[in-house]
């Protein structure tokens, strides 16, 4: 009888363990461990991509790093293929992904997202010689250069385009430059930013979308904790005068509107 009670005190104590550990948050997770694990590409300019030195960096990276900073822990990246990037997140192997996720209603069907923080409007990019594309309708039987699960390759198939694949956007703008891929739907800024780089490259802009699209941090559905402590970072981030400072480090403007 003894035996009995003391197996059954043992399977007790055991279960409250395993119960104990899978009722944590993955914010008291993120805390408990000191590190908030982020997602992105590292190929994607100015929003994440590496500096002369070799550094990670861009507007998304320091976005994350801040939010990190004001939940008093350490932010980690791990750098990927955007194709990647949200099948990581699945598998569990970070918390969130940073990286210019549109917020579609096909993606709020799978996973939460934080409250926008920036707005990413799209543009049509075309060869400067190529006059047969002046709007996104002109798509229609012509090739356009994305990475394949891309909100940008959404919406160039849905003005008929064949989407040929890339690994990020300069291999995107690669493409169209070289004559391999007639035009790519992109990030506004991201263009903005790679002409300043590289004025003389020839492509050009034919077309622009009216409205943009409303940019969050995705991660995975049933995490309100972590949803709403993003969230109040972000907001500090933006009262404190820091989104401002990180906006106009990159982009000489307030892009939070």
């Amino acid at each position: 009888m003894k035996v009995f009670f003391t197996a059954l005190l043992a399977g007790v104590i055991q279960f409250g363990i395993v119960h104990s550990a899978s009722a944590e948050s993955s914010l008291d997770k993120i805390k408990s461990t000191g590190v908030f694990k982020i997602a992105t590409e590292g190929t994607y300019p100015p929003f994440t991509y590496h500096d002369a030195s070799g550094t990670l960096t861009g507007f998304d990276v320091e976005i994350g790093r801040e939010i990190a900073h004001r939940l008093n822990v350490k932010a980690e990246f791990t750098e990927g293929k955007w194709d990647g990037l949200i099948a990581g997140l699945d598998a569990k192997r970070y918390d969130a992904v940073l990286n210019q996720v549109a917020i579609t209603p096909e993606r709020k069907k799978k996973y939460d997202f934080s409250t926008p923080y920036i707005i990413s409007k799209a543009v049509l990019i075309t060869r400067q010689n190529n006059d047969n594309i002046k709007a996104f309708s002109d798509l229609k039987g012509k090739t356009s250069s994305h990475s394949l699960t891309s909100n940008y390759a959404q919406l160039a198939k849905r003005f008929g385009a064949a989407i040929v694949p890339t690994e990020g956007f300069n291999q995107a703008i690669d493409l169209v430059a070289t004559g391999r891929a007639d035009a790519t739907i992109n990030d506004n800024l991201s263009y903005l930013d790679f002409k300043k780089h590289k004025p003389n490259a020839p492509v050009k802009v034919v077309a622009s979308e009216p409205n943009g699209d409303q940019v969050g941090i995705l991660i995975r559905k049933g995490e309100p904790e972590l949803q709403a402590a993003i969230d109040k970072a972000l907001s500090d981030i933006k009262t404190d005068g820091t989104y401002l400072r990180i906006s106009t480090q990159y982009f000489g403007t307030d892009v939070s509107k």
